[in-house]
C-alpha cells in the first residue's frame, strides 16, 4: 500500500467545513485515518466555532492535515471555497463534519476515477450515522417545476439504487475535480448554507458535466446533527435559495414553461407550513427568495449559468417530472447506457488490494 508522498501533490484532498461540531468532528477525522486509501489530504477550516470541537485534535493517523481557524463563520458555502483555495489536490472530496467515512471510502472513489476519466463529479452513498439500516441521500434529485431533495433521504437501506447517473452530488460527501470546481468559481456564496450544491451541480450540468451516484462509496451522516431539519434557519435558508438555483439556473424556455407549477407546488409547500406551525420561516424565506432574484440571470456574478452545452430535452430527462417522487423522497438515479463506462487510466499512488465495501456497517 502507497503512502503519501508530503512532497507531491495527493490526488484527493479532503474537506470538512465545521461550525461547532462538537464530538462529531473527531468521529470524521478518525474515520480520514483508517482509510485504506493514503494518497491524500485533509484541510480543517472552522467557522469560529465556540465549543471547543477543534481544539486537541487526534490527527496522527492523517497523510498530511492542515487546520484553517477562521474568525468568522463564512458558512458551508465561502467556507468551502477559502478552503479549496488551499487544497493540493487533484479532486476534492467534500465531507461534513458530522458524517464518518466507510474505510474504503476513498479507495472506491480512486477507482471511480480510473472507471470514468470523463466525469468530473461524483455523488456517494450517504447512510445514517445513528441508523444504517436507513439511508440518508444517495445524490441531490431535482423536480423539473425547481424543487430539489436528497434522492432517499430515511428510505429503508434496501432502495439502495445501483450506480447511475444523478442530478447532482449532496455537498456533505461531494466529489469533484478541483481544476472544475475553480472554473466554476465554486459554491456560490450568496447562499451561505443549503442548496449551494445544488446549485453548483445544476451549473455543471448546463456546461455537459454528467454526476456518477456510487453505490459503493459510502459514508455515515447525521444529517441533523450541527442543525435542526425543521429549525427556523434551514428553513428560511433552505426555502429561499431553492428559488434562487431555480430562477438563475433553469433556461428560459423551461422556467416560463414550468413557473406555474413552480408556484403551485411554492404555495403547497406555505400551506403544509401554516399545518405545522412553520409559516412564518416558509413565508420569510419566500420573501428573501423573490426580493434576492434580480440580477441573478444577469450574467454579472462569478457564480452565473454558463453557457447551456446540452439541449433543453437532455437537462429535463435528468430531472424528476414527478412531483409524488419529492413528496416520498424517492432517488432518482438513472441506469446508465451501455457503453458508458470508458477503459479505465492509471491514477498516481493508488492502493493496492482494497476490495468495494459488502455492507453498510458502520465504521468505529
Amino acid at each position: 500500500m502507497n503512502e503519501f508522498n508530503h512532497a507531491a501533490a495527493p490526488l484527493l484532498t479532503v474537506i470538512i467545513v465545521n461550525f461547532n461540531g462538537g464530538d462529531y468532528v473527531a468521529g470524521a477525522l478518525a474515520s480520514l485515518s483508517k482509510q485504506t486509501y493514503r494518497n491524500f489530504e485533509v484541510i480543517l477550516l472552522d467557522n469560529a466555532s465556540t465549543d471547543g470541537s477543534v481544539d486537541d485534535l487526534e490527527t496522527s493517523g492523517l497523510p498530511a492535515f492542515n487546520l484553517i481557524r477562521h474568525s468568522e463563520n463564512l458558512g458551508f458555502a465561502a467556507g468551502n471555497n477559502f478552503a479549496i483555495r488551499q487544497a493540493r489536490g487533484t479532486w476534492l472530496a467534500l465531507l461534513n463534519p458530522d458524517a464518518e467515512a466507510a474505510e474504503d471510502w476513498l479507495d472506491t472513489l480512486s477507482r471511480a476515477i480510473q472507471r470514468y476519466p470523463d466525469i468530473r463529479q461524483f455523488a456517494c452513498a450517504q447512510y445514517s450515522l445513528h441508523a444504517p439500516d436507513h439511508l440518508d441521500g444517495v445524490g441531490d434529485a431535482y423536480l423539473i417545476f425547481g424543487i430539489p431533495w436528497r434522492g432517499g433521504f430515511e428510505a429503508p437501506a434496501d432502495v439502495l439504487p445501483a450506480e447511475g447517473r444523478c442530478f447532482s452530488p449532496c455537498g456533505a460527501s461531494a466529489v469533484i475535480h478541483a481544476d472544475i470546481f475553480r472554473q466554476f468559481n465554486g459554491f456560490d456564496e450568496r447562499f451561505f448554507c443549503y442548496c449551494e450544491d445544488v446549485d453548483l451541480g445544476f451549473r455543471m450540468r448546463l456546461a455537459g458535466y454528467d454526476c456518477i451516484f456510487l453505490p459503493d462509496s459510502i459514508v455515515h451522516h447525521a444529517g441533523s446533527g450541527l442543525s435542526s431539519k425543521i429549525s427556523n434557519f434551514s428553513t428560511v435558508q433552505g426555502t429561499r435559495n431553492r428559488i434562487w438555483t431555480y430562477w438563475k439556473n433553469m433556461p428560459a424556455p423551461l422556467l416560463w414553461l414550468t413557473l406555474p407549477g413552480h408556484v403551485a407546488i411554492s404555495l403547497y409547500i406555505l400551506l403544509r407550513a401554516a399545518m405545522t406551525g412553520a409559516t412564518a420561516p416558509t413565508w420569510d424565506g419566500m420573501a428573501e427568495g423573490l426580493k434576492g432574484i434580480a440580477g441573478l440571470r444577469s450574467g454579472k456574478s462569478p457564480w452565473s449559468p454558463p453557457k447551456r452545452r446540452i439541449s433543453l430535452w437532455s437537462l429535463a430527462r435528468d430531472m424528476a417530472w414527478n412531483p409524488l417522487r419529492i413528496s416520498r423522497r424517492m432517488p432518482h438515479v438513472r441506469p446508465l447506457s451501455s457503453g458508458y463506462q470508458q477503459k479505465s487510466r492509471p491514477v498516481a499512488n493508488q492502493s493496492v488490494g482494497s476490495s468495494a465495501r459488502k455492507s453498510p456497517s458502520r465504521i468505529t
